[in-house]
């Protein structure tokens, strides 16, 4: 937008992003599979942890570990295709917040698996409560 088109409209920065940049059909069919697409890889991994769950022919003890590893796809999977978060220059904010969120995630399950932790320390011995109990 240029200076002269600037002045005639004051309000030219209340309009939303991509306002005077039409879409044409094409652009908008390639948003449309890039969802599609997105849908089609969430509910397969949705399938297969379903199966990886339900299933014996997965060694039992690496269930935990496969069905940990299929959610961070399914995040991941959500984080591209949905919410359109890439590592282009024009998504650093989209970045950074994303990162903030995941921090503030982990001090709460770092601090609340500390909490148990020292809880469970502290207490007193059974004994010594059923004592207390007479």
């Amino acid at each position: 937008m240029s200076h002269a088109e600037r002045e005639r409209e004051p309000h030219h920065a209340d309009r939303t992003p991509g306002y005077d940049e039409p879409i044409d059909r094409h652009e908008a069919l390639g948003g449309l599979a890039a969802y599609l697409i997105g849908l089609g890889l969430a509910t397969l991994l949705t399938i297969v942890a379903f199966f990886i769950a339900r299933t014996t022919l997965v060694w039992q003890p690496s269930i935990p570990v496969a069905l940990s590893v299929l959610a961070i796809a399914q995040m991941g999977v959500h984080l591209v295709f949905f919410l359109h978060i890439t590592t282009g220059p024009d998504n650093v904010n989209n970045i950074m917040a994303l990162a903030f969120g995941v921090l503030i995630v982990f001090l709460v399950i770092v601090g609340s698996l500390w909490i148990m932790a020292h809880m469970s320390h502290n207490m007193m011995p059974m004994d010594q409560i059923m004592q207390m109990q007479r």
